[in-house]
């Protein structure tokens, strides 16, 4: 999916555009300190998987090499780190946060949890460029998208409030008719995926292939679980057989709330620092993340765990932030009521 930006987000781009311009200077801030990466979700997990892979490497293109220690913060679907980084976290380049994709967005929504604002957030980049989807148990007989319209017959797990293993399905059942079941409660995904094998739920909707790959790799090949759907403006080349939810979008105004639900998937696993965060470090740690993502070593350690790394600069993260806050209210209102995200904050 590409997303259009408008007047605004070109204003963004060029304030970054601006700042690239002068190169990061060392001034010996990170020299023999600690960096504290705040993860949103819990340890076993895809997104603990994909920080303690990219940590060591990103310390590395540091001046200075600090080491770089994951601090797990799971809780409300990634609202409390978020809050934390926002609110609480030193503002001076030594804590950074990598957080759901859908987090950024819990405030365009009304939700009261969320005690940020996603716009003043330093962003640094993201890891990935993903597309989620649904996948279930094989044993449950949910194998195709009809399956998803019989009551009860998907039952998935969900972390909280704002987190798209709870948002997404909300949104197939408001905007489609499915008739999947949510069960709240859960800390991270790697939790739903252990229900999943024991028999208490039999599905999730927001999982990542790479998540799944990384953490499930048998399940794929040996055929443990399906993909009745692709929540996603496009198919995946992965699972070319399985329809884009937004082939079955049958009005403008429904495809148009599908592009703002979907704008995290466009930065998959974001990351960013509090807000406050001196310029010249940020240039830092920008440059640091775009020297890591394209270190040999690290690409070949991701691709021995199966991760996915598509990484999307700090300019476009930002960017997309900027134009869904500015999408228009109806808009908005439509996406929050399809994914019930004032009732999951209550």
């Amino acid at each position: 999916m590409k997303t259009k930006m408008g007047a605004t987000l070109l204003a963004v781009l060029a304030g970054f555009a601006s700042g690239a311009a002068q190169a990061a200077v060392d001034d010996g801030f990170y020299k023999g300190k600690q960096i504290n990466l705040v993860l949103s979700a819990g340890a076993g997990g895809g997104y603990d998987t994909y920080a303690r892979a990219f940590a060591n490497y990103l310390g590395k293109h540091i001046p200075g090499a600090p080491h770089v220690i994951v601090q797990g913060m799971p809780g409300g679907g990634g609202i409390r780190a978020m809050n934390y980084l926002y609110e609480v976290a030193p503002k001076d380049g030594s804590t950074i946060g990598l957080v759901h994709s859908s987090v950024p967005f819990a405030q365009i929504y009304g939700l009261e949890a969320a005690k940020f604002d996603a716009r003043n957030f330093n962003w640094i980049g993201a890891l990935n460029n993903a597309a989620a989807m649904c996948v279930s148990w094989s044993a449950s007989g949910v194998k195709d998208w009809k399956d998803l319209f019989v009551d009860n017959k998907l039952i998935v797990g969900g972390t909280g409030a704002g987190s798209q293993m709870e948002t997404l399905p909300a949104m197939l059942n408001k905007l489609f008719g499915t008739k999947i079941k949510i069960i709240s409660g859960y800390k991270g995904g790697n939790d739903i995926f252990l229900a999943m094998e024991r028999g208490e739920v039999n599905g999730r909707c927001g999982a990542l292939v790479a998540s799944i790959s990384s953490t499930r790799p048998d399940w794929f090949p040996q055929k443990k679980v399906e993909v009745p759907i692709m929540i996603a403006m496009e198919r995946s080349p992965r699972f070319p057989d399985v329809p884009a939810v937004i082939e079955f979008a049958k009005d403008d105004h429904t495809k148009k709330v599908l592009e703002l639900v979907l704008s995290p998937q466009e930065i998959d696993k974001p990351m960013l620092a509090p807000p406050g965060v001196p310029a010249a470090r940020m240039a830092v740690l920008r440059q640091a993340f775009t020297a890591a993502t394209k270190d040999s070593q690290f690409l070949a350690d991701a691709q021995k765990q199966k991760l996915d790394i598509d990484p999307v600069s700090a300019e476009r993260v930002a960017g997309i932030v900027k134009n869904a806050y500015s999408m228009p209210p109806e808009v908005i209102a439509a996406a929050n009521d399809a994914m019930d995200m004032k009732s999951a904050g209550e």
